[in-house]
């Protein structure tokens, strides 16, 4: 009897990061609930997270965290928009000069990068402080702001620009009209790209800020180093669900944008 053959599936490359994905993620995420929800004589509890929202420590990082988030994503975006619609409408426009620009200098080890900001900012007098963690964050985070937007823009219809040309419109009505329309879900995308891993990273305001820069990534890890596995876990937990907020938040104000060039514009 002949034997089949033995079919391949391409299904499983995936299994190495199925693997990878449950051990380095999965396990932590349930270890972070466990502990979240287990009380100080090992019973069900909700006594940590009633200690999160109790502890104005932790109502004052969260100001502060949502605050900081909140400028460096303004500032990148008001940064970063107007280089996108230049990089995107530039003749001299090159995917290789782009990634020279903005891409290639991510590879750069993170350390390295903020001792040379730190280093640079001594030179012309800006210590640690606020501003000078703000610098770092929209220095370190700026490419994810950037290249949503520069996709967005880069890939608009040019019959839109073109027809809002031969009914009459000048340049900043079809930029208000069509443009920046068009353009919200890189927008959106890129708010939510930057703001969620600014919001939890600590490690820059802490190397370039101050104590009125202490974020909540900061109080989670001073927690943890303290050996309050159920405080830390709790906060983590409340940290998690504010990052699946602005999630979905984003995917929702994205559905109400234009998806496909047959869409109508966002009014």
């Amino acid at each position: 009897m002949r034997k089949k053959p033995t079919v391949f599936r391409p299904t499983a490359f995936s299994f190495p990061y199925l693997a990878v994905t449950l051990v380095f993620v999965i396990v932590p995420l349930v270890l972070i609930l466990v502990y979240a929800f287990k009380g100080e004589d090992g019973a069900f509890s909700f006594g940590n997270f009633v200690t999160v929202f109790s502890d104005p420590e932790n109502v004052r990082s969260f100001g502060k965290t949502i605050g900081i988030a909140a400028l460096s994503t303004a500032i990148c975006l008001v940064i970063a928009y107007p280089v996108a619609f230049v990089l995107a409408s530039s003749p001299f426009d090159r995917i290789p000069i782009l990634s020279l620009l903005f891409v290639i200098p991510m590879w750069i080890n993170f350390m390295l990068r903020i001792f040379a900001l730190q280093s640079l900012l001594d030179v012309i007098g800006i210590n640690q402080g606020f501003w000078a963690a703000i610098i770092g964050m929209v220095y370190d985070f700026f490419p994810y702001m950037l290249l949503p937007i520069y996709t967005i823009l880069k890939n608009i219809d040019k019959s839109y620009l073109e027809a809002s040309r031969d009914l009459g419109a000048n340049s900043t009505k079809t930029f208000l009209k069509i443009t920046l329309p068009l353009s919200l879900p890189g927008v959106i995308s890129g708010i939510s790209m930057m703001f969620m891993p600014v919001f939890s990273s600590y490690a820059i305001t802490k190397m370039m800020g101050d104590m009125n820069t202490s974020v909540i990534g900061a109080k989670i890890a001073s927690l943890f180093e303290a050996h309050d596995f159920g405080g830390g876990s709790a906060l983590s937990f409340v940290l998690l669900l504010l990052v699946i907020a602005v999630m979905l938040i984003g995917k929702l104000a994205t559905g109400k944008t234009v998806k496909t060039p047959k869409g109508e514009i966002a009014q």
